[in-house]
């Protein structure tokens, strides 16, 4: 079904809970553990109704953050979705604690038997207030970053149509470019001052309400870490610092070498060279005719997922004023359908789009046959394996993108960025770990730490006369810290991984096709270093496996 005929009907939550607690008594009362199942099958079903339509709701407010229906929505399911879950928690427990618990975990597995162990951890009827007050402070965070209206030469922009001239081959048009997005924030400073120490009190006040120390503790069970936990981070970590941040820093020097600078302040650094970054030829129907084309030669896979995206407009990309900022892909349960929200704005990040968020829309859509529901509750790191291989994974397509040589500096600039990034993505987390460690932080406080932090894993770095940025405020235009707590390190964690995929491809890359496939369809039927090693990838958190991953990389680079 084409994305505009799926219909929208606001939940009831009254006869949900009336639903469930249906399924609950009757789920006692099975006499076997296929009765049991039967009746969880209908959980399934009653699950992916609320969560269809709660999705919608929230696809269709970030498509136009002015439409008051969706606006008042979205309003709706941030108050009623944790009671809702609260209640789901319970009815898990009932699957948990079943009498037929071990033939339900031959047929469910024991990996959704540990999950719903941590889900029990995270949530009860005392936090419910405290959790539906964090959904208002993040959407009101949301909001106001989409609410920008920067004057560009009597344009009106907001912060995702300014993207293209944050990134111009003229250093003085990046430069003004980031003197507007600096006022914009300066502008706002105070408000996010404010709604960032409420959300870290908010979280700090439900860790403690559920028994825990910090919020850090509360935080790696809701990301559902199974399997590892913060002394394998900080290892992780600890390696960048030693290994990554000094190849990162001497490909910061290559890039002020190439551009021909003295001095290389932040509004540079963005920038591969001389004329700019690669840019793609077409207009964004153009771009998206590439994409299906790319996917039709990779494999039937991927030619059957990417024309089912087309055919049902599932790809809302193209760059309207009053969009949500930032992209993302979601999943629409009850018609199997993968969504993707973009904002095209004709830079190298339209490309991004095709290969990284549809690297995610492609296993969701692999994962769409498997009859164990659980199994498609991946963790994040898990997820972002599958959209940044992709990247990789479509190098051999870069071509249909960007004309003649500028393919091949795309390929270049994209793998120095991805190197670039992993020291970057390790400063978010440490500074995450630290804000929760001490709650009671000034705002002032934080942003001295994010400086501190900012010499270690980014020691050439210069914001010249960026106030905001150089006052150690550059964190809070990543969304992520406000909305999505802890959810960083797991793109570090898997952008190792993709570059192990990248090594595989060189020596054999249909070999590594194949182990990518694998581990898509695997989902989250095993741990996550399990998967890995069915995948043939070591992993990340191994002593050494750092830096075998550099010596290679090094090797690409510099080839």
């Amino acid at each position: 079904m084409k994305f505009c005929d799926m219909p929208y009907e606001r939940i009831d939550f009254g006869k949900v809970k009336e639903e469930l607690l249906g399924l609950m008594k009757a789920f006692e009362m099975a006499e076997s553990a296929q009765e049991q199942f039967e009746i969880h099958k209908k959980y399934y079903a009653l699950s992916d109704r609320v969560s269809t339509q709660v999705t919608l709701a929230s696809i269709r407010h970030s498509m136009d953050t002015t439409d008051a229906f969706y606006e008042e929505e979205k309003a709706y399911y941030d108050e009623q979705v944790p009671a809702y879950s609260n209640l789901s928690v319970e009815y898990l427990k009932l699957l948990y604690h079943s009498r037929f618990r071990e033939e339900l975990e031959q047929i469910i597995g024991p990996v959704a038997f540990k999950n719903m162990e941590l889900s029990f951890r995270c949530v009860n009827e005392s936090v419910i207030p405290i959790m539906q007050e964090e959904n208002a402070l993040v959407t009101e965070y949301e909001k106001l970053l989409a609410s920008a209206k920067i004057d560009w030469d009597g344009e009106i922009l907001n912060l995702s149509l300014l993207g293209p001239y944050l990134k111009h081959k003229d250093p003085e048009v990046r430069r003004r470019a980031y003197e507007k997005q600096n006022a914009f924030f300066m502008g706002i400073a105070d408000k996010l001052d404010e709604l960032y120490d409420k959300l870290v009190k908010n979280r700090t006040r439900q860790a403690k309400e559920l028994g825990f120390e910090s919020y850090t503790e509360l935080g790696y069970l809701r990301m559902q870490r199974n399997s590892y936990q913060r002394e394998q981070v900080e290892n992780l970590r600890r390696q960048v610092k030693e290994v990554f941040v000094p190849f990162a820093e001497s490909l910061y020097e290559n890039r002020r070498e190439r551009l021909g600078l003295d001095k290389m302040y932040f509004s540079d650094e963005q920038v591969y060279g001389k004329d700019g970054n690669p840019q793609p030829f077409g207009t964004p129907e153009e771009i998206l005719e590439a994409g299906q084309k790319m996917y039709g030669e990779l494999s039937k896979e991927t030619r059957e997922f990417f024309d089912f995206m087309m055919e049902n407009e599932l790809l809302d990309v193209f760059g309207r004023k009053t969009k949500a900022v930032g992209g993302y892909m979601t999943y629409i349960p009850d018609y199997k359908s993968p969504f993707i929200f973009a904002n095209f704005n004709g830079t190298s990040d339209d490309v991004n789009v095709i290969t990284h968020e549809c690297g995610h829309a492609f296993q969701g859509y692999l994962a769409s046959e498997d009859p164990i529901r659980e199994h498609a509750d991946i963790g994040m790191e898990t997820a972002e394996i599958h959209s940044m291989s992709m990247e990789f994974f479509t190098e051999p397509w870069y071509s249909l993108f960007f004309a003649g040589v500028k393919a091949e500096a795309y390929r270049e600039m994209h793998l120095e960025d991805a190197v670039l990034f992993i020291p970057y993505g390790c400063m978010v987390d440490e500074f995450q770990h630290r804000v929760y460690d001490d709650p009671d932080m000034t705002p002032k406080e934080r942003k001295a730490v994010w400086k501190e932090l900012e010499k270690t894993y980014k020691p050439h770095l210069d914001y010249g006369s960026l106030q905001f940025f150089a006052e150690g405020g550059y964190w809070q235009r990543q969304h992520h810290i406000y909305s999505f707590p802890l959810y960083y390190i797991d793109y570090v964690i898997a952008q190792l991984c993709a570059f192990e995929f990248k090594n595989k491809m060189q020596e054999n890359y249909e070999e590594a096709w194949k182990s990518y496939l694998q581990l898509c369809r695997l989902s989250a039927s095993d741990y996550f270093e399990n998967l890995l090693r069915k995948a043939g990838l070591r992993s990340p958190f191994e002593d050494g496996c750092i830096q075998e991953i550099v010596d290679k990389l090094k090797k690409d680079i510099t080839r």
